[in-house]
């Protein structure tokens, strides 16, 4: 099962961190794990653990000595529990909403080894790795050939001081370049019984606790203190509310690569000092706000616009970025309303992910200190075919000439693929369109086989199917009619909410106001008008279609799927997969691309592949199938 094999992989994950030996993973890598056993198995024993399993070997082992094997044992004074974690900017916007506070201290989150510098009267002690939160290993020597911290204070102070030993990048290319990360190979070195190698570390400082009375009244005069001391620290800022906090964050991402050391996300508090709230094992008032695999930042370089029959498209092109272990440089602006929401400009700096590790989108703006050289976006303002001036309406940049031979080309190709005419290719629908012969979907039913056999390339055996096809696709449903002719953005779903509304005629939806489709679930006022305009603009040719050729099916024929939904990932076996998505309409039932709380059944023959679609059906508990009993289900 998955959640086994999830607690497997953080198991020994875990373990080569704590131990510094063995196989590891980024933080980011190691935190998709921890969120996808999160989703499936929330109450998992593992999720609720810290650390590693030393706090048993405590008593047995406190008296051992290094040299004879083993560190010593050594209990905490300041907790190390584990942090809630923001993967995004709305996980971290509903934690900031509960918080009292709405001044927040933000510091670099380090990606390193956790360790705790103990003091007693003001002198350095000992030093503790992390261990299991409560109890660490004792590498006091090792930590005394590291830089940054102070080995007297200026107070004789007992308590701790809490930070992150670290290897910087220039260290790590010099002599390191072997290991995987600069991490492992500072856990590696810090472990080392004989020492060897600790003086390429530093201790990197963020927090401290002592038992007299504090030094400093609030969090960021710990940092200050802290410098003050001679330690070295983190970076901090402090930012007033949650946006500040989201657009810093974004600034830190495009700046990170050019930092000596690892940072993997920001920490973010309250100003005030809270002990309590510290020493919980995972405390509620500081957060871990995660930089992720699919998320970044880039500089917006140009914008095209792609062409899709009558709409125009604006694509973004920039900078190239890794998300999720592929490159990606474009993104889909959507329209202009899009453009002007963002205020992005050519030369911005972007914040760029990839929501469901599918699709990049652009989620906001940068606001940086740096001088950047900005333009405005370039619109095409004329129909690159008919040279018609274009209409923007905010949320389509489109041709409104309907005898435009770009629109009515791209309706031909869509009704072929919604109608699924076999054998009906791009290549012949271009041929007949340029010689004239099709003008309109109306066209394709008046073919002939003598016609088609005298074109080049084809003959009387491909022509004979070409007509067959054509004539075997007379029979359609209402939403597979509607859905063909292309109106923007109207597919065969939503189509199927307009008729679930009661619009289930071709007449009933010409009549139709846009008051009326706007009521409808799944719609609103602009794709209401889109939907009278489209159906306006196609009445004369749809009624004409029904007269002749085209025999809307009344009723769903069989409709034993009817209110149910299916969707299909990865390779069947028996069936292509379009034969299977049509039959699964045939019988009434409805076909989505995506998982969603809602969706009746995911159809695949690998149930455990640990897809994106699979994660997806089992955390919002879907109804998982194979092949085979699709099959079953469906006969």
């Amino acid at each position: 099962m998955r959640i086994q094999e999830l607690e497997n992989l953080i198991r020994r994950y875990q373990k080569s961190y704590y131990t510094g030996k063995g196989e590891t993973i980024s933080d980011a890598e190691f935190d998709s794990l921890w969120d996808e056993l999160t989703i499936l198995d929330a109450e998992n024993k593992i999720l609720k653990k810290v650390g590693s399993d030393i706090e048993s070997d405590y008593k047995t082992q406190s008296h051992i000595k290094p040299s004879e094997g083993t560190f010593k044992k050594v209990p905490h004074i300041i907790p190390m529990g584990s942090q809630a974690k923001a993967a995004n900017p709305e996980e971290f916007s509903a934690w900031a909403n509960k918080m009292t506070f709405k001044e927040f201290l933000v510091e670099y989150k380090l990606d390193g080894a956790s360790i705790e510098l103990q003091y007693k009267n003001g002198e350095f002690d000992c030093a503790v790795t992390r261990g299991n939160g409560k109890i660490g290993d004792d590498i006091t020597e090792n930590v005394k050939k590291m830089s940054g911290f102070a080995r007297n204070l200026t107070q004789p102070l007992n308590g701790g001081v809490r930070g992150e030993v670290i290897m910087s990048h220039t260290v790590y290319n010099r002599y390191f370049s072997d290991k995987a990360n600069c991490r492992n190979a500072a856990n590696g070195l810090m472990k080392r019984k004989d020492g060897e190698g600790s003086n390429y570390l530093q201790v990197v400082s963020y927090d401290a606790w002592f038992e007299q009375d504090m030094p400093f009244a609030d969090e960021e005069e710990k940092i200050q203190w802290l410098k003050n001391q001679g330690f070295a620290t983190v970076v901090t800022k402090i930012c007033h509310g949650a946006a500040e906090v989201i657009d810093y964050r974004a600034q830190v991402m495009e700046m990170r690569e050019k930092l000596d050391y690892d940072i993997d996300g920001l920490v973010i508090k309250g100003r005030a000092l809270d002990f309590d709230d510290a020493s919980r094992a995972r405390p509620e008032k500081q957060i871990a706000f995660k930089f992720s695999l699919s998320e970044t930042v880039s500089i917006l370089r140009t914008v095209e616009w792609s062409e899709s029959g009558s709409t125009y498209t604006p694509v973004a092109v920039f900078d190239s970025v890794q998300l999720n272990g592929t490159t990606v440089q474009r993104a889909s602006l959507a329209n202009s309303d899009t453009i002007r929401a963002l205020g992005v400009k050519i030369g911005s700096h972007i914040v760029v992910t990839k929501r469901g590790e599918i699709i990049p989108k652009i989620e906001r703006v940068v606001k940086t200190s740096e001088h950047s050289v900005v333009s405005e976006i370039s619109y095409p303002s004329h129909c690159s075919t008919c040279q018609t001036k274009l209409i923007d309406n905010g949320t389509r940049l489109y041709c409104p000439n309907k005898s435009c031979p770009k629109r009515i080309h791209q309706r031909i190709q869509k009704w072929v693929s919604v109608i699924d005419i076999r054998d009906f290719g791009l290549t012949l629908i271009r041929r007949l369109y340029e010689t004239k012969r099709i003008r309109s979907v109306y066209d394709i039913y008046t073919l002939t086989k003598s016609e088609l056999s005298q074109l080049e390339g084809l003959g009387e055996k491909s022509a004979d199917k070409i007509i067959n096809s054509i004539q075997g696709r007379r029979s359609v449903r209402l939403e597979q009619f509607i859905a063909g002719f292309n109106i923007e953005g109207i597919g065969e779903t939503l189509a199927e909410k307009l008729i679930a509304a009661g619009f289930d005629t071709i007449e009933k939806l010409i009549a139709a106001t846009e008051d009326d489709l706007a009521l409808v679930n799944g719609f609103g006022k602009i794709s209401a008008q889109t939907v009278v305009e489209g159906l306006k603009e196609n009445k004369e040719e749809m009624l004409r279609l029904i007269s002749d050729y085209i025999a809307i099916q009344a009723n769903r024929e069989k409709a034993r799927l009817a209110g149910l939904s299916f969707c299909f990932t990865g390779e069947l076996k028996t069936m292509k997969r379009a034969d299977a998505q049509k039959k699964v309409k045939d019988l009434g039932g409805s076909v989505k691309t995506t998982i969603t709380k809602d969706l009746s059944y995911l159809i695949t023959n690998t149930p455990n592949s640990g897809s994106a679609k699979n994660k997806k059906a089992q955390e919002l508990d879907v109804n998982i199938i194979n092949e085979s009993e699709f099959l079953n289900f469906i006969q």
